[in-house]
């Protein structure tokens, strides 16, 4: 499934770059540039936090705390691959981390059953236009039902339009196991619609 993964605004010099070239501008010490990369990445991580964190203010400090701390590692960023997966997998540990604090008790998965049992989920296929457009609209819906192990896939999938090797990267999870989460996510949420057929939208 491919999507376009860099807007070109007309315009300016710098709204013409690619993520990657502004990215190695700011490693070059064109602190500036920094300030691009945050306009195009705000609103999306902004709705990224907003469907794990409840609380509006907490999600905009996070968001904050991730630019932070992608502008304090942006030498660590290879420029010759994708800056998305790069800070969407910063911005992944800052909510698992706010996650963690927020827990009144802490649960450790030892084994994970996606990875053994692959197989017992479709593999993966190109969802037509029409499906997906669907999809969203149902996550919209009933994604706070949804267990977080499978929320997050279908949110960088369906709602970030990010790609399996980029949210294998983002989750550090096999690619098949990628597949093997949205497949389990799609039937759960599926299920919750069906007995919720006339929930509002979820905000």
């Amino acid at each position: 499934m491919a999507h376009e993964r860099h807007s070109v605004y007309p315009g300016t010099d710098m709204q013409e770059k690619t993520d990657e070239e502004i990215a190695l501008r700011v490693q070059a010490g064109e602190q500036d540039a920094y300030g691009d990369l945050i306009s195009r990445y705000e609103a999306k991580l902004m709705r990224y936090a907003r469907k794990f964190l409840s609380d509006k203010e907490d999600a905009t400090d996070i968001v904050q705390d991730i630019f932070i701390k992608a502008y304090e590692n942006i030498q660590s960023f290879d420029a010759t691959r994708r800056f998305s997966p790069w800070i969407y997998r910063i911005a992944h540990n800052e909510f698992v981390n706010a996650l963690k604090k927020k827990a009144t008790r802490r649960i450790v998965f030892t084994i994970d059953m996606d990875t053994l049992f692959p197989h017992l989920a479709s593999s993966e296929t190109a969802d037509s236009a029409a499906l997906e457009r669907d999809m969203r609209e149902t996550l919209e819906k009933h994604l706070e039902g949804v267990s977080m192990k499978y929320r997050e896939p279908l949110v960088l999938y369906y709602l970030e339009s990010l790609d399996y090797k980029e949210i294998s990267e983002i989750l550090q999870i096999p690619v098949s196991t990628v597949g093997v989460r949205l497949a389990r996510g799609r039937a759960s949420l599926q299920k919750i619609a069906a007995a919720q057929p006339d929930k509002p939208l979820y905000e």
